[in-house]
């Protein structure tokens, strides 16, 4: 399905190239349009057909002709359009013969590629795929694969290592005072013990007990077909004579499920395990049943109130929520190094010590097992792998092509095999971007944002009506995080990802599929033994990515002829100054080139020529130290984003750039005029000027959504400011104002945009804006070193849809602050950062209802903490040695402590349903308790807090 993706992004952009550069396709018009009508048609076939190439070889060759034919489309239209736009700077003799010399080659060109599609058509049914779509039967590889993959409870793991904590808890869930019917998900990537854990829990004595009468596991896979489900469940839970089976056999499937509901709902209580379930829809086949009449739904899992749970299996937490909202997902983690160790050293020494060994070879199983990051899958098959050869050569063979033995060991149930069902699951709209994860080295940290821009500029998102691209590309990445692809690093207050990273053996997916679809050439970690020459025959001609990892001069001295049509072009971890020659090589040789990432590649400047890639969507030039950007850059018609901090100035010819919507210019060192107001399609501005936004109509920008001003601002009048700001009142969703130290915020009324709901402000403000001149919809609100000598609070509190109030140092220099009865009554995150005078923070009864997170120092004492009954998180910037002791000592039973990483520490509190003392992350479980548990609660964490205030202000003093 990536292929089908790809080809269709390809196609949509030909289609749109005929509608934008209709100026340069005099006299080939019909025949472009032609080719595009026919690359159309064959799309119909792909779709089917890139499901099917997984398993047949015919099938996966004429995938690979129509990509090829398509991409090769794709580069004779860009060269032409490129060829055309040089002509402009000729004379009108010479302009003329050659447009027409350039029409004659791509006629002929366009020409060769529609026989060569006409061939290829031919050959379907020559091949015997001329009916790609016929048929739902699984492939005979397919099916031997999920019988080797079919679990059952009896088979139980003898060697299992970090799941004691989590087998408690779940065991808890399942027994549990909770009389209500439960379905508890364990959710997790493919390798990381979800089915071990159910099995251990599933078979746990006091499982056994509570349920005693009642239980059932059912193997469900990707091929989810209910009927076989309900007969593994049916079979296991009924005493049925050899009749009654061949009586229940007969059944069709909604018979067959009403029979299991009705079953179930004459035993006292139930646990069925549902093992590996895929997705939503096929949790909804399975949970559903439909009577005679198909509009009349019932659940085959009755509710009878007498505590039934299910326990599923899946990689997707969109298949948990879907099975039950109410219910927290256990979310499996990856082994630490410890729990990694000790279970490599069970499988390879099995009953051995592993100190009996030579020390070479625990060095060797270290460093593999180092490269496993956690995974159990990858652990029990290199233990298993190694246990059978205990000699150094072996271990070493196998420690430097580690994947390769992983991917192969186990044929059917290795570990890339494993992880290859998430990929084949993947719709074919998901499966570009990550096949894009593929060009990031190992263990990289991934900024979101970039991420998301990068993946808009290839093409891999679609508009959609009413939905921004960027918001469409944020979907598909909480998707991929969803399903277990991608691991979250950091996230934002409000829990946006901000930043990611993919597992190794992910990324090796990755990087195998994105090598099947010619995804990119290479991504390449340039060594001096690599390039003897400048030889560049690591690269193909069909490349059309590649990824730097280290030298950039030594990449930069290949030739780079044979990669023609090379697309994008990203470079990581780089440092030292380039000199501007340096850069020429890639205006030379890549002239159709969209993505172009220099970030942390350290320029001295930009040759003038980068205006000549008039394709470039994207351009990153981001802490390069780059100060001046040539006038050129206005040439780039297609930029859709410009990355780029810290410039002396911003050339003011980004007025010509129409086709911009994301434009990052933070930290400009000189304040000249900028002209935006043209860019009417720009969604995010970030970085201009207060006088240079002045002075633009700013009612022309009717996309914007994002805009971040900066710089000095005593010159800006507060009325025209304001009326500046309320002209993009249909569309502004974010506001980021920060102003230079010796400038004040010119006074804002926001009243008239309904839909900003996120407002920063850094900088001295006058006064506080009163409540009613705030946006009716803000959700959002920072302040920063804006010195009000007034409590904001009785302003702020008044504020009816406020969810997140971050006050950081500066913002208040008072040392009181009152939030009164029904003061901010949806607020549910509170956090007061750095304020240094404040002492007292007073909550009177009523106030903050719904506040779930609280964050302040440790000076500040809290009066009215005990009736903030939603409160699950207290976050401290200072952490005390002896806090875990006191924590003990007060048995605090109720909440969890733990540090918070990092330089400055500090320690996180946070209210949990297991076992006391151990923090239990996913929140929303509090909401069940009792109004009594709940100011027991508070009053034991008020307790702990003036203790430990009192420490610290002790250790102080």
């Amino acid at each position: 399905m990536a292929t089908e993706a790809l080809v269709s992004f390809a196609v949509e952009r030909i289609g749109d190239m005929l509608i934008q550069e209709a100026s340069f396709f005099k006299g080939v018009r019909g025949q472009v349009d032609r080719l595009h009508k026919d690359l159309r048609a064959m799309q119909c076939f792909l779709e089917e057909a890139d499901k099917k190439q997984e398993e047949d070889s015919r099938v996966r060759n004429w995938v690979s002709e129509i990509r090829e034919a398509v991409y090769d489309a794709e580069d004779i239209i860009d060269m032409f359009i490129l060829n055309a736009q040089s002509l402009r700077t000729h004379s009108f003799p010479e302009r003329a013969f050659k447009k027409l010399t350039n029409r004659y080659k791509v006629g002929k060109k366009v020409e060769a590629i529609q026989l060569g599609l006409q061939d290829i058509s031919n050959r379907r049914e020559a091949l015997g795929i001329k009916n790609i779509g016929e048929g739902t039967s699984m492939s005979r590889s397919a099916q031997m694969l999920q019988d080797l993959r079919r679990s059952t409870p009896h088979a139980e793991e003898h060697v299992v290592v970090g799941l004691e904590n989590e087998a408690d808890k779940l065991v808890n869930q399942l027994i549990g005072i909770d009389q209500r019917r439960r379905v508890i998900s364990l959710v997790g990537m493919g390798g990381i013990g979800k089915t071990t854990l159910a099995k251990k829990v599933y078979n746990h004595t006091q499982v056994l007990k509570h349920f005693p009468d009642c239980r059932a596991w059912a193997y469900v896979s990707q091929d989810c077909r209910p009927r076989d489900v309900y007969m593994q469940i049916i079979k296991q839970i009924c005493s049925s004579t050899k009749e009654q089976v061949e009586m229940v056999e007969k059944l069709q499937e909604h018979e067959l499920g009403a029979f299991l509901h009705e079953h179930l709902k004459d035993n006292n209580r139930y646990l069925i395990v549902l093992d590996d379930v895929w997705s939503p829809s096929d949790w909804s086949c399975l949970a559903k049943r439909s009577s005679n009449d198909p509009d009349c739904l019932g659940n085959v899992f009755p509710d009878g109130g007498k505590g039934s749970r299910l326990l599923l299996t899946t990689r997707s937490k969109e298949v948990a929520s879907h099975a039950d909202a109410r219910s927290i997902p256990h979310e499996m983690r990856l082994l630490s190094k410890k729990k990694s160790w000790d279970l490599f050293r069970r499988k390879a020494f099995l009953d051995i010590d592993a100190e009996s060994y030579l020390p070479d070879l625990k060095e060797l199983g270290e460093k593999m097992v180092d490269k496993c990051n956690g995974l159990p899958l990858a652990i029990v098959v290199l233990g298993g792998l190694l246990s059978k050869n205990m000699s150094h050569i072996e271990w070493r063979k196998v420690h430097d092509n580690i994947n390769a033995y992983l991917a192969k060991e186990g044929s059917q149930t290795g570990v890339m095999t494993v992880l290859n069902l998430s990929y084949i699951d993947l719709p074919s709209y998901l499966k570009p971007c990550f096949l894009h994860l593929s060009l990031y080295p190992e263990d990289y940290v991934i900024s979101t944002r970039k991420l998301l821009l990068l993946w808009i500029a290839e093409g891999f998102v679609l508009e959609q009506d009413r939905q921004s691209m960027k918001d469409t590309a944020e979907i598909y990445l909480n998707e991929l995080i969803n399903r277990n692809l991608i691991q979250v690093v950091r996230t934002s207050v409000n829990a946006r990802v901000m930043e990611c990273r993919v597992h190794d053996f992910i990324r090796e997916l990755a990087i195998e599929k994105a090598k099947e679809h010619n995804f990119f050439g290479t991504n390449i970690v340039v060594e001096p033994h690599l390039f003897p020459s400048s030889s560049s025959s690591l690269f193909s001609s069909k490349s059309r990515r590649q990824s730097i990892y280290s030298d950039f001069e030594r990449y930069a001295s290949i030739e780079h002829y044979s990669t023609p049509y090379l697309r994008s072009l990203l470079f990581f971890s780089l440092g030292g100054i380039c000199r501007i020659s340096q850069l020429d090589f890639i205006t030379k040789c890549f002239k159709v080139l969209r993505v172009l990432d220099l970030e942390g590649l350290g320029i001295e400047n930009v040759p003038s020529v980068i205006g000549e890639l008039i394709h470039l969507r994207y351009l990153g030039l981001r802490h390069t130290g780059l100060k001046m950007l040539p006038l050129t850059i206005g040439n780039l018609r297609n930029l859709q984003t410009l990355d780029i901090n810290n410039l002396k100035r911003v050339p003011d010819v980004i007025w010509k750039i129409t086709n911009m919507r994301y434009l990052y210019i933070e930290e400009q060192e000189q304040d000249d005029p900028l002209k935006i107001d043209t860019v009417q399609n720009l969604q995010i501005l970030s970085g201009i000027t207060f006088n240079q936004w002045i002075r633009n109509n700013s009612s022309k920008l009717t996309c914007l959504e994002k805009l971040k001003i900066e710089g000095r601002c005593e010159l800006v009048e507060g009325v025209e400011f304001s009326n500046s700001i309320a002209k993009l009142h249909s569309s502004l969703k974010s506001l980021y104002l920060k102003a230079s130290d010796e400038s004040s915020i010119p006074s804002l009324a926001m009243s008239s945009c309904p839909h900003l709901c996120k407002l920063d402000i850094k900088g001295r403000m006058q006064k506080l804006t009163e409540t009613f001149q705030f946006p009716r919809n803000l959700s959002q609100l920072t302040l920063e070193a804006c010195r009000l000598d007034c409590d904001p609070m009785p302003i702020l509190e008044k504020l009816p849809k406020l969810l997140t109030l971050i006050l950081r140092a500066g913002s208040y220099l008072g040392k009181e602050m009152h939030v009164s009865a029904n003061g901010f009554p949806r607020l549910k995150i509170l956090q007061l950062l750095g304020l240094s005078k404040l002492v007292l923070l007073n909550i009177e009864k009523g106030a903050m209802p719904w506040l779930m997170q609280l964050q302040f120092d440790f000076k500040t004492e809290i009066f009215g903490l005990n009736e903030l009954l939603n409160l699950v998180e207290v976050k401290n910037p200072f952490f005390l040695f002896g806090a875990m002791i006191l924590f003990h000592k007060i048995k605090v039973s109720f909440w969890g402590l733990m540090r918070i990483a990092g330089a400055k520490g500090g320690i996180h509190i946070r209210r949990q349903k297991g076992k006391p003392g151990t923090p239990s992350y996913p929140a929303g479980w509090f909401l069940g308790l009792t109004l009594a548990s709940s100011r027991q609660a508070l009053e034991q964490l008020a307790d702990f807090l003036e203790q430990y205030r009192r420490r610290i202000r002790a250790i102080r003093h």
